[in-house]
């Protein structure tokens, strides 16, 4: 996958030479960039600060280099030197901060398969992933991503990777042992996970997506959650 063509707003005169590391991306057209030591790493994580706020609050157009420039508190040769293009700065600072949406979620799934209660741990299970996803930082990004995938299609990639391989991965192998021992009726593991997780996190993740203020509290949440899973085991649970 090809990194997006580059804009006007380019590197200044004279930094081409520190960037020529700007063509190294990884499996998902996300740059590679390497670590820097010491004090240029506290001027890396300033940068990377400034540049998340801005493009949260202005999209990837019409995000403004200056304004990253005077929320790093670094110059605009340094930006360019550490990342190379505009570009590349969104894709390396949205591409390091997606895997990070989905750290607090990774471990609850290993307890699915050994649960004395299986609706109770699903019920537990999709409301934590609901509650996270519904924070207002990881919203934002989600409509970020949303709203430049037709230009970085290499971050919607990601982002699914990312989702799947910290939550609907450790999922679909409970399912698979949970099937094998007839407890659930799941000969596609895999699509039964994207089933629960439609009905259940899906359902509030789609309201707020697109309806920022729209108010979900504790007790819709939970009817939601609670009405997903019993659907889901409807489907799927052996009687």
């Amino acid at each position: 996958m090809e990194p997006p063509a580059a804009t006007t707003e380019g590197p200044p005169m004279g930094a081409g030479a520190d960037a020529q590391h700007a063509d190294a991306i990884d499996e998902y057209g996300i740059p590679i960039i390497p670590d820097p030591a010491d004090a240029a790493s506290r001027k890396r994580q300033a940068i990377i600060d400034a540049a998340l706020a801005e493009f949260l609050a202005e999209g990837y157009s019409a995000a403004s280099m200056d304004a990253i420039t005077r929320g790093s508190g670094v110059s605009k040769a340094t930006i360019y030197k550490h990342f190379g293009s505009k570009e590349r700065l969104f894709l390396a600072v949205i591409g390091g901060v997606l895997p990070k949406t989905y750290a607090d979620l990774e471990p609850s799934n290993s307890t699915i398969a050994d649960a004395p209660d299986l609706r109770a741990a699903l019920v537990r299970l999709t409301t934590d992933w609901a509650r996270i996803l519904l924070r207002p930082d990881i919203m934002k990004l989600r409509r970020l991503v949303i709203g430049e995938i037709d230009r970085f299609p290499q971050l919607g990639q990601l982002w699914y990777r990312v989702s799947y391989d910290m939550n609907n991965g450790p999922l679909v192998e409970a399912f698979t042992e949970l099937n094998a021992r007839g407890v659930l009726d799941a000969p596609d593991p895999a699509l039964a996970v994207q089933q629960l997780v439609a009905a259940t996190v899906g359902v509030p993740q789609l309201v707020r997506t697109f309806s920022p203020d729209a108010e979900i509290d504790d007790a819709e949440l939970t009817r939601v959650i609670s009405s997903g899973v019993d659907l889901f085991l409807a489907r799927y649970a052996r009687s």
